[in-house]
């Protein structure tokens, strides 16, 4: 079994047991979670305290849920994986993220979403397991129990998450630098004394240098100079109605066919002004619904 680990700027030593380290941790977490099929993270606080959680890399990946015979995006709709791939995972339920690599999420979505899977692309596919679905305990006892259901199966493509303690604020920042100097998106703190939840809650949030965010395209706006003819930026409209522009971001196949009005994009930003609107937008990518 993989030990959970204390990180400091320090040290890096190995953690306690994660049954004794649940029994000692407050509890502090929401349990009013709005009902849904997942756990669905919040925005970690600036400043805050790792005590009480534990941490892993966020991957930048496809979420899928696995019923013990199927696999299926989110919104349900069943993912064609390979049958040699659907008959290696385990009868046990599991929730994670189909994952390719750091940085590599464009290539993941487009192998993952074809109808008729190719055998070669999947080979490359991990299954990062981080939650049992319905599985009683604390998270810190369902993650030493992922561990063991991905022990069992033996398969190289299946990986348990690696849950770490960190020592202190200090410990957590210098993770978050570790993981996002080597190309990783941010990290997930989930609450080590949390019981299986569905919907947004503070038991699961994440960290990451920049924010994210989605919002409808709404218009295109032509470049101009050494964007004449092509996209200059996207007008989009956030959940909440707010309009902004987003002219940066894009890759020149991106500004040459971009995003169509009334799909979905992912921007970063840096916060919020003021008056509440997002600062320093970026693209991201086109959002998918899987």
């Amino acid at each position: 079994m993989k030990a959970l680990h204390t990180y400091t700027r320090r040290d890096c030593l190995r953690g306690a047991a994660s049954a004794l380290l649940a029994a000692a941790l407050p509890r502090a977490y929401s349990r009013e979670a709005k009902p849904g099929a997942v756990l669905l993270a919040l925005d970690a606080p600036a400043g805050i305290d790792p005590a009480g959680y534990l941490v892993s890399e966020k991957y930048d990946g496809v979420r899928a849920l696995w019923d013990g015979t199927r696999l299926r995006f989110r919104s349900g709709r069943l993912v064609a994986a390979p049958a040699w791939f659907l008959a290696k995972m385990p009868a046990q339920p599991l929730d994670g993220e189909l994952w390719l690599a750091r940085g590599r999420f464009e290539a993941l979505s487009g192998i993952v979403r074809k109808v008729i899977p190719i055998d070669d692309e999947w080979r490359a596919v991990h299954y990062m397991v981080f939650e049992l679905p319905g599985a009683p305990g604390t998270y810190a006892e369902r993650a030493a129990q992922i561990v063991r259901v991905v022990d069992a199966a033996a398969w190289p493509a299946l990986t348990a998450v690696e849950q770490r303690v960190v020592g202190d604020r200090e410990g957590l920042e210098w993770r978050l630098d570790a993981v996002v100097r080597q190309g990783g998106e941010g990290l997930v703190l989930h609450r080590a004394d949390a019981p299986y939840l569905t919907g947004r809650s503070d038991a699961l949030l994440k960290l990451k240098p920049l924010d994210d965010a989605e919002a409808l395209v709404v218009a295109h706006v032509a470049g101009r100079g050494k964007y004449e003819g092509q996209l200059g930026a996207l007008r989009v409209r956030t959940p909440s109605g707010a309009s902004l522009l987003i002219g940066t971001g894009f890759s020149d196949a991106e500004r040459a066919a971009p995003p169509p009005v009334g799909s979905t994009v992912t921007y970063t930003h840096r916060g919020f002004t003021r008056t509440g609107s997002p600062r320093f937008a970026s693209f991201l990518r086109r959002h998918e619904a899987f």
